[in-house]
């Protein structure tokens, strides 16, 4: 079978081709594609040498396709129509009606902060769309959106990888909490020399016992000590409320389980730097509608949750 090269060819002729093979004349042809009767003279003429075929001949009144023509329409007009249904497709996102899967690349923490907002917003504005939370390694990132594993990514990026855009979404601190009626405190305040005397609990994912409070009062020449440890943030509200265990957590989930796990926060009586929770996305899915809809959804949500 001989070879086509596609490149040598203008795939406009097949839009001329469409229009002949409707309009049956070459003036109502041009008149269609809004081109001059030359141009379409021209393309007819072109047609003719690509298919080795006259195609459209004049019979009375009308161009009529010739047998070659007729063999060939099915197949270029399903082509035009598949092109056609392509491009429309990829301006046609309507989040009432779309059906789209979004993954989001996400800590618990950021999930149980944002998601449950998030889903109350879809269900309203786009019931059949779907949610996947995806946990992801920081150093992973960057691979995970330009292969569209993630369509984004919610965390703290000091330094955005390569290849993405990123806007940050709200800030957060650190707070302590305790159980209702902990003898360590008093009227919701605690001092710094009872705090690092008490036992405290500590989420961390990299295995050791060693967090941000710890720099800050390493700062002060104090320390505390780590009874506790969890890889998993939620678990730390329920270990507190049922022990003496003191914690540092982000102050959204203090401010949610407070009331849940019969909680006290109280202010650190250690200073610590708030932090930024940004959106990571890859910059091949910066024009993309859906994922710009996405974007917009948890954007508006974090200027909605409880701020400090």
């Amino acid at each position: 079978m001989k070879s086509i090269n596609l490149a040598a060819i203008d795939l406009n002729l097949l839009v001329a081709f469409e229009a002949l093979l409707e309009q049956h004349s070459v003036t109502k042809a041009a008149e269609q594609l809004q081109i001059g009767q030359p141009a379409m003279s021209a393309a007819l003429s072109r047609l003719r040498v690509l298919f080795e075929d006259k195609l459209f001949v004049r019979l009375g009144q009308q161009m009529q396709p010739t047998l070659k023509a007729q063999s060939i329409a099915p197949g270029i007009l399903a082509a035009l129509q598949h092109i056609r249904q392509t491009v429309t497709a990829s301006h046609s996102f309507v989040p009432s009606s779309s059906d789209r899967t979004f993954a989001i690349g996400s800590s618990d923490y950021t999930s149980f902060v944002l998601m449950p907002s998030l889903l109350k917003y879809s269900h309203q504005a786009s019931p059949f769309i779907n949610f996947r939370m995806i946990g992801f390694e920081k150093d992973s990132v960057g691979d995970l959106l330009e292969q569209g594993a993630i369509d984004v990514a919610l965390g703290v990026f000091p330094v955005p990888p390569r290849q993405t855009q990123w806007e940050p979404i709200f800030e957060e601190r650190f707070v302590g909490i305790a159980r209702q009626g902990h003898p360590a405190l008093k009227q919701g305040t605690m001092c710094l020399e009872t705090f690092t005397q008490l036992s405290h609990a500590l989420a961390t994912l990299r295995r050791d016992t060693t967090g941000a409070i710890d720099k800050a009062l390493n700062e002060q020449n104090q320390k505390r000590r780590i009874a506790f440890t969890t890889p998993h943030m939620m678990v730390l509200p329920f270990a507190i409320a049922s022990s003496d265990l003191v914690a540092a957590v982000p102050r959204r989930i203090a401010l949610r389980l407070a009331k849940v796990c019969n909680l006290t926060m109280f202010e650190l009586p250690v200073k610590t730097n708030r932090w930024t929770v940004s959106m990571l996305w890859s910059t091949l899915s910066d024009q993309d509608e859906a994922n710009c809809w996405l974007r917009s959804a948890i954007k508006m949500i974090s200027q909605n949750v409880e701020t400090t």
